[in-house]
């Protein structure tokens, strides 16, 4: 049975195989000086915006460090959400890296508002105190839930009125866009995002993430930011030809529609178990619920692998469960049944 803890767990989608192989030529120019990010420039642009630019790097961590780096300077800092991966996951890479302070804000369903960010504006240009100039929000959330387009318009026009840019943590903005129905530059352009960290190792990628830069005031000296954090790829083309093939059928939308509708059908599943309770809106790819700990402890010691699932709040007793975009429907009845038979057993 594959597990539930994460879709980084999944493996490799072949159509994305097959790419990394037929861009396996003899010889072609490195460091994007080849045939296969140009075509990964020209899909992004078909997909985000004519303005929109695209750089390959090699992971999520390092998308959202270099946005940082890119928009801000040592003494400026970002508004994000106090269960924001930059925050929780990243090991304090932003500050290290990028010197970009976090300003927390309490998270509702995972999610600030155009409310939050205005709270240090009375600090504006007090030379005591560090300057807000990026707003991140992460799209889908950590908690699997999703901001909506005004959300994200209202966000962004508050951002631009107190002169801060909005990023958008989009590690997994394929799966945001396939539960609202919404394109991608529906999402991001067309809701005032200037620049977006966007995921696809967890949508079937074997390496590589992606800066895009919307507002093409900032795209300039974008280069150099990547090259200086460690973040250009000498070949290049096995990370675009990736990127390129996700985007270039249709396959982005596919995958990750089939992973929120995985976790739309273990949310039904376990939804009538009496000891088993949803915690957050299932938007997205992942089941938040709460168990009682002896039922935790039972699934655990009952299912296959190290790490079937996460405990995300071990005070709490609320576990993650991810479905990924090779979740099958058996996977999901299969797990359903073995948290029916944890819970029946531990009551």
């Amino acid at each position: 049975m594959k597990d539930f803890a994460s879709d980084n767990h999944a493996g490799v989608h072949p159509d994305l195989l097959e790419a990394i192989a037929a861009a396996n030529v003899e010889h072609a120019g490195s460091y994007g000086a080849d045939e296969w990010t140009r075509k990964a420039e020209a899909t992004f642009r078909e997909h985000f915006g004519a303005e929109a630019r695209f750089f390959g790097l090699f992971n999520g961590t390092g998308a959202n460090v270099a946005s940082m780096d890119a928009l801000t300077v040592p003494y400026e800092a970002a508004i994000c959400t106090d269960v924001a991966h930059m925050n929780v996951d990243e090991a304090g890479a932003p500050e290290r890296l990028a010197q970009t302070k976090l300003l927390l804000v309490e998270h509702t369903d995972g999610k600030l508002t155009a409310g939050d960010i205005s709270r240090w504006e009375p600090k504006r240009d007090d030379e005591h105190h560090v300057q807000p100039r990026v707003v991140s929000i992460t799209q889908a959330t950590e908690l699997g839930t999703v901001y909506t387009l005004s959300e994200t318009r209202a966000i962004a026009d508050e951002a631009h009125r107190l002169g801060m840019h909005l990023h958008v943590d989009g590690a997994r903005l394929s799966n945001a866009a396939a539960a609202l129905g919404a394109t991608l530059r529906e999402l991001t352009t067309d809701a005032g995002v200037d620049i977006v960290s966007f995921g696809a190792t967890k949508n079937g990628a074997l390496v590589g993430d992606a800066v895009v830069i919307l507002n093409p005031d900032l795209a300039a000296d974008f280069v150099f930011t990547r090259k200086q954090l460690g973040q250009l790829a000498s070949k290049m083309r096995f990370i675009s030809a990736q990127l390129a093939a996700l985007l270039a059928d249709g396959l982005w939308l596919r995958n990750a529609s089939h992973a929120n509708e995985m976790a739309q059908r273990l949310a039904a599943a376990v939804a009538e178990i009496p000891t088993v309770e949803i915690v957050y809106p299932v938007e997205a790819n992942s089941v938040f619920a709460r168990l009682p700990r002896q039922a935790i402890d039972d699934l655990l010691e009952r299912l296959d692998g190290e790490h079937p699932f996460y405990i995300w709040d071990e005070a709490d007793n609320v576990v993650r469960w991810m479905c990924a975009w090779d979740t099958s429907a058996e996977d999901v009845e299969r797990f359903a049944a073995a948290v029916a038979e944890s819970a029946r057993t531990t009551a």
